[in-house]
């Protein structure tokens, strides 16, 4: 406890406040990142399920009736060709051309990342929280121990 820099309870208590914010604002980065990936990954998974039922059909002759999202709760009907060729909306308004099975690969490999980043920010999620528990407990204590009077001989020199 009796380090340079730390040479009264309120310095201590101040450095610990600090440290507890900076907690607090990775858990509100990390909880937001986990919300979009948590978004991301039914839409990667519905992705690859029309990619795969899009294979099984661009053999046969007849074409696909469908709807598709034109605004929000506003869909219209189409009818879609047998084709090798789909287009992804990569965001930023960017969309590109892919074939089925390179669009395909992209969204598995993009599903499989979106997966390992959100298993790690749980990982990370729970580290803060023992951070959280560790950094409460510390407050508590100071803050009982400076009412107290105890502080005293915790930062008097030896």
């Amino acid at each position: 406890m009796k380090q340079p820099g730390n040479e009264t309870a309120d310095t201590v208590l101040k450095k610990l406040d600090e440290q507890y914010q900076k907690y607090k604002f990775m858990e509100l980065n990390l909880a937001q990142k986990k919300r979009r990936l948590k978004g991301q990954i039914p839409e990667i998974k519905q992705t690859l399920e029309i990619l795969k039922y899009m294979q099984k059909k661009k053999e046969s002759t007849s074409s696909l009736e469908t709807r598709f999202l034109l605004a929000d709760n506003l869909y219209c009907k189409a009818s879609v060709p047998p084709t090798d060729k789909v287009c992804l909306w990569l965001g930023a308004n960017v969309m590109l051309e892919y074939d089925i099975d390179e669009a395909q690969a992209l969204l598995e490999k993009n599903l499989l990342t979106a997966t390992k980043n959100l298993d790690s920010l749980e990982e990370d999620l729970d580290f803060l929280r023992d951070q959280f528990t560790t950094t409460e407990n510390l407050l508590k204590q100071l803050n009982s121990a400076t009412s107290s009077g105890s502080m005293l001989r915790i930062f008097k020199p030896a």
